[in-house]
């Protein structure tokens, strides 16, 4: 009996305290759960603005059957001017998510990576200005090369050259969406 009270004992503390931690984890969760919504969606409301800077407002989202979500894009009368979408591709270091803005014409108006782990000094490069403008202005089809860009082309980032095909198939996805080249 006496070796059953010195496992005991200790055993019932150690549940006690596993209880208590997850307890807390819980309540900790409640309280910060609603703020890293709020926090998260004003991230993407900034985003949008980015990737469709001529919009004055933006529509309600849906999601398609592929998981693809659609945001329409309005001028100051809410009339559609294009769209914002959110893709994800498999990318390096996993899944990018991407923000594309895709007016009515099917061209590209801005591109931003939301989620991604990418590798840092690589591919993380493609969260840069530099790389990212390559794409405003192209069209279904974008292809990607390691030389020089020709018209519907982007230069892949030097060291990342998966990471940048993932992004080009994330931003074509998103035009592909919008029913390719002629949208309106």
């Amino acid at each position: 009996m006496k070796k059953f009270k010195e496992y005991a004992a200790p055993t019932v503390v150690l549940l006690i305290i596993c209880v208590v931690a997850a307890l807390l984890l819980a309540v900790t969760n409640d309280v910060t759960a609603p703020k890293i919504a709020q926090v998260n969606a004003e991230n993407e409301a900034n985003a949008r603005r980015e990737v469709f800077v001529v919009a004055a407002d933006f529509g309600e989202e849906t999601i398609t059957a592929d998981g693809i979500k659609l945001v329409p894009a309005l001028d100051a009368n809410g009339e559609t001017i294009g769209y914002v979408v959110i893709t994800v591709e498999k990318g390096y270091g996993g899944d990018i998510s991407v923000m594309t803005g895709v007016d009515l014409e099917g061209k590209v108006t801005g591109v931003k990576p939301l989620e991604m782990n990418e590798t840092p000094g690589l591919g993380a490069n493609a969260t840069k200005d530099s790389f990212l403008q390559q794409f405003v202005g192209k069209v279904a089809g974008i292809g990607v090369t390691k030389d020089a860009p020709e018209e519907n082309e982007i230069k892949a980032l030097t060291g990342a050259t998966i990471t940048s095909k993932a992004i080009t198939d994330a931003v074509n996805a998103a035009i592909e969406a919008m029913g390719g080249e002629n949208v309106g």
